[in-house]
């Protein structure tokens, strides 16, 4: 069976949408990750089976091929744990087939912890704009990811991959996180102040 989730991948500072296709078949267990994955996302492998386990759900013991699509953006970051495991464990039915108006991130840690990770904000603002209306971010990750959230686009802080999985499976709902307001006046009283500079003549 196959099944595709939906991911962000950066580059420089601009994201980009990325679709996590998994696709379980018979034959010797094996599990490979392809779409041009750096050594970083190729180590999922390992992440992903344990917190699996850790997790209480159960992992195939069967051919798994992962493809990071597009295959010709190249892939970095261990953001694609998250997504990784739900479209395996989809494919395997285990959880629900996320919708396409959502998308993930995140690493996972050997007893299914979601860990923070760095560029969470220009892909969320590229998930806005390819019409992604839920993102499930990293719990330390949820209060810089909300900031960029306008427009209808909602975030749900994960803390574990249990809490995920629950949710997909209706079990126990994650709560949207708060929108940040934006006050221009209160931004700007933060940027520093020439005047503040010792020496410096106004």
């Amino acid at each position: 069976m196959i099944c595709s989730v939906r991911t962000m991948c950066i580059h420089g500072i601009r994201g980009s949408l990325v679709t996590a296709e998994a696709y379980i078949s018979n034959g010797l267990p094996g599990f490979d990750i392809v779409g041009l994955p750096d050594a970083a996302v190729k180590e999922a492998r390992e992440r992903v089976r344990a917190a699996a386990k850790s997790s209480g759900v159960t992992f195939p013991n069967s051919r798994i091929t992962v493809n990071l699509a597009p295959a010709s953006l190249k892939k970095s970051g261990t953001h694609f744990d998250l997504p990784i495991l739900l479209a395996i464990l989809a494919a395997y039915g285990q959880v629900r087939k996320p919708r396409l108006d959502c998308a993930f991130l995140g690493e996972v840690a050997l007893d299914g912890t979601v860990r923070r990770v760095s560029g969470v904000l220009p892909m969320v603002l590229a998930a806005k704009r390819e019409g992604i209306e839920r993102i499930y971010v990293p719990a330390e990750n949820a209060a810089e990811a909300a900031e960029a959230c306008a427009d209808g686009l909602k975030v749900y802080p994960a803390r574990t991959a249990r809490e995920v999985v629950d949710d997909l499976r209706g079990i126990s709902p994650l709560s949207p996180a708060a929108a940040v307001p934006f006050d221009p006046e209160e931004a700007w009283a933060q940027v520093p102040d020439f005047a503040d500079v010792m020496g410096q003549s106004l």
